[in-house]
């Protein structure tokens, strides 16, 4: 059975993402199933989407929001992942987003209530079991999200700390040899 590649992707983005695209053109070169969900805005369902992928031979990649579930999915189900600038606590970062939105790569208007803030928190991994499984992709030019908060969250993780560049990850295509090996897709 060959390997499950999961990209998750981040808020308010979809599976036409840079990243997510990218990363498929460098999958197709090797023998996996690489799956790229479109997820919805309400954080339970996208969970949801994302366990129903789930398989015995699955490894994730997650940015930003992405990242948070994949650190859900990792360590509840103990599932390799990497994650990409992720969100350490959207659940605060997302509270002055609260009411109408527009997710312009979905093209759909929806409302973030505090419902969706509860969920989140809800998801969150207080203590990471299993750090081995995680490997943290980081630079700290991020100007969405603090990426210190990320690197001490994930301190006991691999990580790949790189200077400057910016929330969309600046030169992606320079961490696939380590996300391939980290993966271990063959």
């Amino acid at each position: 059975m060959a390997k499950r590649v999961i990209y998750i992707h981040g808020f308010n983005s979809s599976d036409k993402s840079y990243k997510a695209v990218r990363f498929g053109e460098l999958m197709a070169h090797y023998d996996v199933d690489y799956c790229v969900p479109c997820l919805n805005h309400e954080p339970i369902q996208a969970i949801i989407a994302l366990e129903q992928l789930l398989t015995p031979n699955t490894v994730l990649l997650g940015s930003s929001l992405g990242g948070f579930f994949a650190t859900y999915l990792s360590q509840h189900y103990q599932i390799p992942a990497v994650v990409i600038n992720p969100a350490v606590a959207p659940y605060t970062l997302l509270k002055p987003l609260l009411g109408l939105n527009y997710n312009p790569y979905q093209d759909y208007h929806y409302e973030l209530n505090s419902s969706h803030i509860a969920a989140l928190k809800a998801l969150a991994v207080d203590d990471l079991r299993h750090p081995e499984l995680l490997y943290l992709l980081q630079q700290t030019g991020d100007e969405v999200l603090n990426f210190q908060h990320a690197v001490n969250y994930y301190s006991q993780c691999k990580q790949r700390i790189e200077f400057g560049g910016d929330h969309s990850y600046l030169g992606f295509e320079q961490t696939f040899a380590s996300i391939v090996d980290f993966l271990k897709i063959t």
